[in-house]
């Protein structure tokens, strides 16, 4: 919840005049940098605030709840952790992680909603085969799409979570895997996904009459060697649960890694994962970074976690029993299940450490249209 010294919207509002005339973003993006740029600021409204302990006053502003923003995403974390613990089956999960070659990646950026929506199916139906095939078992999995690299490369990627069991041919709940071990073989499931996936993308570009177009890209692609990440099991689903959490919230940066901001220039940390991954600084043009930070807002409505199998709508009545009991929490506000959850407490005086903040006022939202960088867009 603390204020760090650089942020994104700090970068948005002095470099994105600049981005907006060179790249010319369409009219989703734009909205989203503009939410950004907005995020906790006099614009979006809020409320004037008083200590009933010290008398000291301060203003709070609303945050703009957008899904790429990285000051809007502690709370929700938290709040999809418990929801979600109480939404799947009790039992032990395998860690995958589906990804492609960065060859593929001019074809990902002709239409990234489409592209996206190929690796998700591409995904399951190489695990659900996986799972009929080795265990006789309708399985599951719980997937997240990202698709940033630790320095904002376009490198989009699919967390998995395969739970240890699945539905037989007889309808009954079967384990599968061994304690400890692999689901699969990850030189097979690796081969199978690359199949799988370039099928469904040479279908999708004959569609649209591009394959000849991209041949060679598809040819060199198809040559690379493929490999599906994968992590023996967890113990149990809590540990699954916090586990998953570390991922299901980030956005391409976090505030935290900015290091500096300078006239023409933004410095950020990295993990260099071809280096052991050590901790290393990357200085990039402002408006290369917003280029860069803009290839990874989703297409509007997208759909970045969902759910498979088992883990589905389809069986949730006929696997209750197998979930946790959730535990009641009647009449909580969201501000008391902040601090239930994360510890921080939205109400206690920050400078006193003693009273309580009450609203005193408040701060209507600017109902007149927000400038923003230029009047042109695009659709």
């Amino acid at each position: 919840m603390s204020r760090t010294k650089f942020e994104v919207a700090q970068i948005i509002k002095q470099f994105g005049e600049a981005f907006v005339s060179k790249y010319n973003p369409n009219t989703w993006q734009l909205r989203t940098l503009n939410a950004l740029r907005l995020c906790r600021s006099a614009a979006l409204g809020g409320h004037k605030e008083v200590c009933d302990h010290c008398g000291t006053e301060r203003y709070s502003y609303n945050s703009c709840k957008n899904r790429h923003c990285p000051k809007c995403q502690s709370s929700k974390q938290a709040f999809w952790i418990e929801e979600v613990s109480e939404q799947i089956i009790d039992t032990r999960y395998f860690h995958f992680v589906f990804t492609v070659p960065k060859v593929l990646n001019e074809i990902c950026l002709l239409d990234s909603k489409k592209f996206y929506s190929l690796l998700f199916s591409s995904m399951w139906q190489t695990l659900r085969t996986f799972g009929y095939t080795h265990y006789g078992v309708e399985s599951g999995a719980l997937a997240i799409l990202h698709t940033w690299g630790q320095n904002l490369s376009l490198h989009p990627h699919i967390h998995c979570l395969v739970p240890a069991a699945g539905i037989s041919f007889s309808e009954t709940i079967k384990k599968i895997g061994k304690k400890g071990k692999y689901l699969y073989s990850v030189r097979k499931i690796s081969v199978d996904f690359r199949s799988v996936m370039m099928r469904k993308l040479k279908a999708h570009l004959k569609k649209i009459n591009t394959l000849q177009t991209y041949q060679k890209t598809i040819d060199e692609a198809w040559d690379k060697k493929w490999v599906v990440y994968a992590e023996p099991s967890f113990a149990d689903a809590d540990r699954v649960i916090t586990y998953l959490g570390q991922y299901i919230h980030r956005v391409a940066i976090s505030n935290q890694r900015i290091v500096n901001i300078s006239g023409e220039n933004v410095t950020f940390q990295y993990k260099d994962y071809q280096d052991k991954g050590k901790q290393k600084l990357m200085t990039i043009s402002g408006v290369e970074f917003l280029r860069r930070f803009v290839m990874h807002i989703l297409p509007k409505g997208f759909v970045k976690v969902r759910y498979y199998g088992i883990l589905s709508n389809r069986y949730s009545k006929r696997l209750a029993m197998y979930r946790k009991t959730p535990e009641k929490k009647k009449g909580e506000t969201t501000q008391q299940r902040i601090k239930r959850l994360i510890g921080y407490d939205m109400q206690k005086c920050p400078y006193c450490k003693k009273g309580k903040m009450r609203i005193v006022k408040t701060i209507p939202r600017i109902r007149s249209p927000v400038k923003f960088f230029v009047t042109q867009q695009n659709g």
